[in-house]
């Protein structure tokens, strides 16, 4: 069981042409099993392929992929570092969206101007949803509770304390929408024209993103915390022989993929609603889990991801055009995912075989004769 996990999580890497036959694999699955699922539902598979088509290759719909797309990958990222340690934060739905309610509230009470506040904003989202998932983290390590459990319940609690914080202290009526106070124009982040052809400007905080993965990568595979986190994955027996404190690992761990699930909410809030609303998007944490399965945790597999997962969120509208349910997009992604899990597995199996062969022809293999024998 260990091993499909290892597998599933991309701990065990592939090489060579198995690594480029894998997703390969993993396309053709998507598109096959996508294209029966639309023929059940009684629609024609190639129109809705080609206007998937179209619509991706439109600026404005390639600038609001981006866009959605910020969100998904930090939740990705959230949930990918405790993935690389055996450690399954389910609560990065609420870690994320109690964050967004208190750093909604900070924002608009403008204790401080301009860029300032937005890094107040930004600092108050990260140390909020650090502390929520250190809850998890230190019932793991002194009362042995699952983080599974855990953060299921905390989900649940942070959910309820998001509201009564709006609804009886953060939140002003406007109309019929009750939500936290508008954060000021001077505390907004400024949109980036990365996209030539469309108005619509790409949120600034792809840069915070794009520097969260390097960050991502770079302390997962160059510093010693990120070998002591991937070795206390593989074996907690192992890291303790080698004088990790697993206990801690598991604490710091919980504390960082919480820290970055609190700024998930931060492209919506200081991009585009500007405050902390009942419109204000929902589980992007669950989301998040798919992609970084998607993604096999790697910060570039998940960038792919969260831009596939954004672009048929998105075109969900176009598909309804062609009288296709917007549900059929969610069975989609499904598809991807199991399509993803199933052509690495099947690839997987099909490089232990090869060696397993190759290895039994060695064996069966006669031993050449020592030199000397050979030349009497």
């Amino acid at each position: 069981m260990n091993g499909f996990l290892d597998r599933m999580l991309g701990r065990v890497r592939l090489g060579g042409w198995l690594a480029v036959a894998a997703p390969v694999l993993a396309v053709v699955f998507a598109v096959l099993i996508t294209s029966v699922v639309l023929l059940i539902a009684g629609k024609e598979p190639v129109e809705a392929f080609t206007t998937l088509a179209d619509y991706g290759t439109q600026p404005r719909s390639m600038a609001m992929t981006l866009n959605t797309g910020v969100m998904y990958y930090i939740s990705a990222l959230a949930v990918a570092v405790g993935f690389r340690m055996n450690l399954f934060n389910i609560g990065v739905d609420g870690q994320y969206r109690l964050a967004a309610v208190v750093a909604a509230a900070v924002g608009g009470a403008a204790v401080v101007p301009g860029v300032l506040n937005i890094v107040l904003v930004v600092v108050s989202a990260v140390v909020v949803g650090a502390l929520w998932a250190a809850i998890a983290g230190l019932l793991r390590v002194y009362r042995g509770v699952s983080e599974v459990i855990s953060t299921i319940m905390l989900n649940a609690i942070a959910t309820g304390l998001g509201s009564w914080l709006v609804s009886e202290h953060f939140g002003v009526l406007t109309g019929n929408d009750l939500g936290t106070r508008p954060i000021p124009d001077d505390a907004h982040m400024p949109g980036i024209p990365l996209i030539a052809g469309t108005p619509v400007l790409v949120n600034g905080f792809i840069v915070v993103a794009v520097l969260l993965g390097v960050a991502y990568w770079v302390v997962l595979t160059r510093t010693r915390f990120g070998f002591e986190l991937r070795a206390t994955g593989k074996s907690e027996s192992a890291a303790v022989a080698s004088g990790v404190s697993v206990k801690k690992m598991i604490v710091v761990t919980m504390v960082m993929s919480g820290a970055i699930a609190g700024l998930i909410g931060m492209p919506e809030l200081l991009g585009a609603s500007y405050k902390y609303s009942n419109n204000f998007p929902t589980d992007l944490g669950f989301t998040g889990i798919a992609i970084a399965l998607l993604g096999r945790n790697s910060p570039v597999g998940m960038a792919v991801g969260a831009l596939l997962w954004s672009f048929l969120y998105n075109s969900s509208n176009q598909l309804q055009l062609l009288d296709i349910p917007k549900e059929i997009v969610q069975i989609m992604q499904g598809v991807v995912v199991l399509s993803v899990i199933i052509a690495y597995e099947l690839v997987h199996r099909y490089r232990m075989v090869a060696e397993q062969r190759r290895v039994g022809r060695q064996l069966a293999a006669p031993a050449e004769p020592p030199k000397a024998e050979a030349a009497a």
